[in-house]
C-alpha cells in the first residue's frame, strides 16, 4: 500500500511552526498593548495642567533660527512667562544647546534673550546651554537643581513631550510639575499621531537603554526634541 506522501510530512515541524506562529502574535499582541498604554499616559499627562508654587519654571528647548525662537520655542516661553507673572515661581530656566549649524547661537541663550525682552530680569534666569536632546536637558537640570538647591519644579514643554520628560526627571530624582504650553492653530491628525509616535518610539527605546537617535530626530523633525 503506498502512504500518501501528506502523511510524510514530519510532525515536528508543524508543531515547531505553530509555536513560533504562537510566539509571533503574542509579540505581536504585546507591542501594541504596550503601545496603547504608553499613548495613554502621554494623552493623561498632555491635558492636565500641575503648575503650583515652586521654586523654579523649566523650559524644554526646541529650534532657534538665526538667534530667534521657532515657532514651538516661542509658545513654550511665553507659557514661562505667563506663570512667572503668576508667581509660580521666581526663577526661569532655558534648556538647550547649539550645533554647529547654528553658528553660535543655543536655545538656552535664545531663550534667555526672549525672557529678557519680556521683562523678566537678568538675575532670575538661568540659561543652560550644552545640552543636544531631552535627556541631556533632564541631567543638566538636575545638576542646575542641586546647585542652586531647587527642590520643586515647574517643566514647560509641549504636552506630547512632557510624559516623557516626566518620567527622565523622576528617574533623575527631580520633583517635577507638568504645564503644557498653549496649542496654538490647527494640529492635523497626522501631525498628531506622529508626535505620539516620536515619543511612543522615544520612551520605548529609554525603557530598552536603546540609542535610536536618527529615526527619532526623523520623527521629531526640526523642531522638538
Amino acid at each position: 500500500m503506498i502512504v500518501p506522501a501528506t502523511n510524510l510530512r514530519p510532525k515536528g515541524s508543524s508543531t515547531g511552526r505553530t509555536l513560533f506562529r504562537s510566539l509571533i502574535l503574542a509579540l505581536l499582541f504585546g507591542a501594541v498593548a504596550w503601545c496603547v498604554y504608553v499613548a495613554q499616559q502621554i494623552s493623561e499627562v498632555a491635558n492636565q495642567d500641575e503648575a503650583q508654587q515652586a521654586d523654579a519654571i523649566a523650559v524644554f528647548g526646541a529650534a532657534e533660527y538665526r538667534g530667534h525662537p521657532s515657532p514651538t520655542f516661542h509658545f513654550r516661553l511665553d507659557h514661562a512667562v505667563d506663570l512667572y507673572r503668576m508667581k509660580i515661581a521666581p526663577i526661569v530656566i532655558t534648556l538647550g544647546g547649539g550645533s554647529d549649524k547654528d553658528s553660535g547661537n543655543t536655545e538656552g541663550a535664545v531663550g534667555r534673550d526672549y525672557l529678557l525682552a519680556h521683562g523678566i530680569p537678568f538675575s532670575d534666569i538661568i540659561a543652560e546651554t550644552r545640552s543636544t536632546d531631552t535627556e541631556q536637558q533632564v541631567r543638566r537640570l538636575a545638576a542646575i537643581a542641586r546647585e542652586n538647591n531647587l527642590r520643586h519644579i515647574v517643566v514647560v514643554s509641549d504636552g506630547t513631550h512632557l510624559f516623557r520628560i516626566r518620567e527622565l526627571c523622576r528617574d533623575a530624582g527631580l520633583d517635577v510639575y507638568t504645564s503644557p504650553r498653549a496649542t496654538v492653530g490647527h494640529i492635523s491628525s497626522y501631525d498628531l499621531a506622529m508626535r505620539y509616535v516620536h515619543e511612543i518610539v522615544s520612551y520605548t527605546a529609554l525603557k530598552l537603554h536603546m540609542d535610536i537617535g536618527w529615526p527619532r530626530r526623523w520623527l521629531a523633525g526640526e523642531e522638538e526634541l
